[in-house]
């Protein structure tokens, strides 16, 4: 299901070539190709209202297999003919994560969890975000306009807990911290080489990009329950996963420089 293009007016040099954009709502339109990557173990169930959601000018299609027993990639290449598939080597969804990205042709990438708790239609929303100026679009279900149907007290007090240390530690203004609906251009992972297994990637990537001085804007964002299955997330144990790595990258180095991180209400027009 690749996204319809349309051809730019024909550019004054005869031998350019002609610059393709793709419609992404009636006020918008992109050039940058748009890859979505989709972390996946044993959610054939979740995949239909996943890749409904999905608008159809994205490029492309990456579905990380985590050693799935049931049906996930044959369900998969039912719903995307064109989706490609790779399959994990390791274990955890930052292993997977990494493998996706690597296997990324898009400028930009966005991460998208499959257990359905994402609603593909926000995707406009980051990347609007990103051809404003911004270099990583971080989903919030904590800004303004945000939500979550899936959040325990304890675990709303942990990533507020957790949050509110990053941002002491980091100088950052994030108001969710382990958060998967992110985007960004493909460039940000020259600058935050990931190298982590598990849940506590998104953590890693929301450091890493402060550290390196990118601008971003956060996205207010709705996150729905889990439609099917039982999660692999452990509050407890992801919980200090996360709080070593915050403590390992204090350490690591000093901050490269002071980012601009925008909150979710604020423009990125021009001067940001």
């Amino acid at each position: 299901m690749p996204g319809s293009t349309i051809s730019s007016n024909p550019p004054t040099n005869p031998t350019s070539t002609p610059v393709h954009f793709r419609p992404v709502s009636s006020h918008l339109a992109i050039a940058p190709p748009v890859s979505v990557v989709i972390p996946a173990m044993n959610e054939a169930e979740n995949l239909p209202h996943v890749f409904a959601t999905l608008p159809p000018w994205i490029h492309e299609v990456i579905l990380v297999d985590g050693h799935s027993t049931d049906d996930t990639v044959k369900v998969a290449r039912e719903l995307w003919p064109s989706v490609t598939v790779v399959e994990q080597r390791g274990r955890g969804k930052g292993d997977a994560l990494i493998s996706g990205f690597a296997a990324c042709t898009g400028e930009i990438i966005v991460m998208v969890d499959a257990d359905g708790s994402a609603d593909g239609n926000e995707i406009v929303s980051y990347v609007s975000a990103l051809v404003s100026g911004a270099d990583f679009a971080k989903g919030s279900r904590f800004a303004n306009g945000g939500g979550t149907d899936d959040m325990t007290p304890i675990r709303k007090l942990g990533n507020w807990a957790l949050c509110a240390l990053v941002n002491a530690k980091f100088g950052a203004r994030y108001t969710d911290l382990c958060y998967g609906y992110n985007a960004f251009w493909r460039h940000c992972l020259d600058h935050i080489g990931l190298d982590c297994a598990g849940f506590e990637v998104e953590t890693l990537m929301n450091i890493r990009v402060v550290k390196a001085g990118l601008k971003v804007q956060e996205i207010p964002s709705h996150e729905h329950l889990r439609i099917h299955g039982a999660s692999n997330l452990r509050a407890v144990r992801d919980g200090l996963r996360v709080l070593k790595v915050i403590v390992r990258e204090r350490r690591s180095r000093r901050l490269r420089s002071r980012p601009a991180v925008l909150p979710a209400s604020a423009s990125l027009g021009e001067g940001s």
